[in-house]
């Protein structure tokens, strides 16, 4: 009688699937250099407000409107103005207005400006803030 061996399967090889690997290497360092890159250019700029000196009004654009440190006084062209007849007072004016010209002092709440610019009035109007350099003089 003849015997025969049993010859067991030779065992096979796994190889690794290193491209799991590498993407989720690669992943990982986009992520960091994304949360890190946001970290280092998070520099905080100040902003400092418009610095506004009193100026002679020949000097200024036309038509301005000029709203003093205490938000409630308003002058359209030089002469004083109640804020609730603005609209009135630009359309009156001679030349038509499409561009108005805004001098409000630095030092006045954001939101003072916000509502002037959310008036009925102004709609249609072109606003251009004026600010003068801290060194001018009359």
């Amino acid at each position: 009688m003849m015997r025969t061996k049993i010859i067991s399967p030779t065992p096979t090889r796994l190889e690794l699937d290193t491209s799991i690997a590498i993407v989720n290497v690669v992943l990982l360092l986009i992520l960091f250099f994304l949360a890190t890159g946001q970290l280092l250019n998070s520099t905080e700029t100040e902003i400092l407000p418009p610095t506004t000196t009193d100026l002679p009004f020949s000097q200024l654009p036309s038509p301005l409107l000029q709203i003093t440190d205490d938000g409630q006084t308003w002058q359209y062209n030089g002469n004083p103005i109640d804020p609730t007849f603005l609209g009135t007072a630009i359309e009156q004016d001679d030349n038509g207005v499409s561009i108005l010209h805004v001098m409000i002092d630095g030092d006045r709440p954001v939101h003072d400006l916000l509502e002037l610019l959310e008036r009925p009035e102004l709609e249609g109007i072109e606003i251009r803030l004026v600010t003068l350099h801290q060194g001018a003089r009359s």
